[in-house]
């Protein structure tokens, strides 16, 4: 098969690759393919659900410089995280600090404006940005040259345009919204959501130390995350499985409750304003995964290709990390080499295979409750 050619600056419309998804797996894949010098669209339709969590751990440093993007995406407006506690497997709270991580402290971002520092770094390595654009998902149609026609959605002012290019990387999240379209099944392994709530920061907290630490905490129907964030607003996650009845904090009043019976949880939120909590927001946390990362013309990447339970803290880091890997995988196939994707479609299930074996240890680790419905699931009997 002789290779496709380098779409040229001047075909209006004609991209070698369009990735659809402006978050850090988009980005990562995008930036790698400007970098090789293929011309790219990225559609980031903006107005999703607010991201969770809002931490990256050191070791993404080193993905984020192979970028060649460090430095100014963690820079000013992100806040550092000295380590984590948890009390998990026990009442007592357990640290890890990062003065014995080889790589430093991680980061609380500021999720938009690392997303939008993202963004910038594709546009300045030569990627086209469109901002609040999708994906028709319905017209996006094999054309006859072996490409894909592409209608893309303004969603600021409701118009629209088609493009033509050779392959399309799915960077849409859990949805995946080109890959399932496309053939790909989406399967779970468990249910687990995430009900959250963002604490207004306590008078004056700008000028006080804050403890920037993570803190995890266990109970009986799942477990709790809290912390800092660098507007000083405090993040508080309860997580557990939506058919749980009497787990599921559904109103304010229940979820100020539940944390509040907390022992560790609750000693941190008590100095913030309690009293007007609005109704816990929801989203899904669920592991969840594609039986297949790429098919004719497209691949998937980031939690469109596996996402992963936020315990164990990888998500940005595996979204940079299959972000980066599918931008060089396209890359290599569009010169022609068929093994490129095959190669990268292992890579992503090993580590998801890694995950696999610390979810369940980890999990293992709180033996409290091993006969409570929420744990029992999440390590089965042999």
């Amino acid at each position: 098969m002789t290779p496709p050619r380098h779409a040229a600056a001047g075909d209006r419309g004609v991209y070698d690759v369009v990735v659809a998804g402006g978050g850090p797996a988009g980005c990562a894949a995008a930036l790698t393919l400007a970098r090789e010098g293929r011309r790219v669209l990225l559609a980031d339709a903006g107005g999703g659900p607010p991201k969770l969590g809002e931490s990256l751990v050191s070791v993404a440093r080193l993905l984020l410089a192979d970028l060649g993007v460090a430095d100014e995406v963690l820079g000013s407006g992100h806040s550092p995280c000295y380590g984590s506690l948890s009390a998990w497997g026990s009442a007592d709270l357990h640290a890890v600090d990062s003065l014995r991580d080889p790589y430093g402290h991680g980061w609380h971002l500021d999720r938009p404006l690392f997303d939008r520092r993202l963004r910038t770094a594709a546009g300045a390595a030569g990627a086209e940005v469109a901002d609040r654009t999708s994906v028709s998902v319905q017209r996006l149609t094999r054309s006859s040259d072996d490409g894909w026609r592409i209608t893309l959605h303004d969603r600021q002012d409701g118009s629209e345009r088609a493009v033509h290019c050779r392959w399309v990387i799915d960077a849409t999240g859990r949805k995946a919204a080109i890959a399932i379209p496309a053939g790909a099944r989406r399967r779970t392994t468990d249910r687990l959501t995430a009900h959250h709530l963002t604490l207004a920061a306590v008078p004056g907290a700008r000028d006080q130390p804050a403890d920037g630490r993570n803190l995890v905490e266990s109970d009986p129907d799942g477990w709790w995350y809290t912390a800092l964030m660098p507007s000083r607003r405090r993040l508080v996650v309860y997580f557990t499985d939506p058919d749980l009845p009497s787990a599921v904090p559904r109103t304010a009043t229940e979820f100020r409750r539940r944390m509040l019976a907390t022992r560790h949880v609750s000693a941190r939120v008590r100095d913030h304003d309690l009293t007007t909590l609005p109704a816990p927001g929801r989203a899904p946390a669920h592991t969840a995964y594609l039986d297949r990362v790429h098919g004719p013309g497209w691949t998937a990447a980031g939690d469109a290709a596996a996402a992963f339970d936020p315990l164990s803290s990888q998500g940005i880091l595996t979204a940079l990390y299959t972000g980066l890997s599918a931008g060089k995988a396209v890359a290599a196939r569009l010169r022609g080499d068929m093994a490129a994707l095959p190669e990268y479609a292992t890579a992503v299930a090993t580590a998801r295979a890694a995950y696999g074996q610390g979810y369940r240890a980890v999990h293992a680790q709180e033996a409290r409750w091993a006969q409570h419905p929420f744990w029992a699931r999440r390590v089965p009997e042999h």
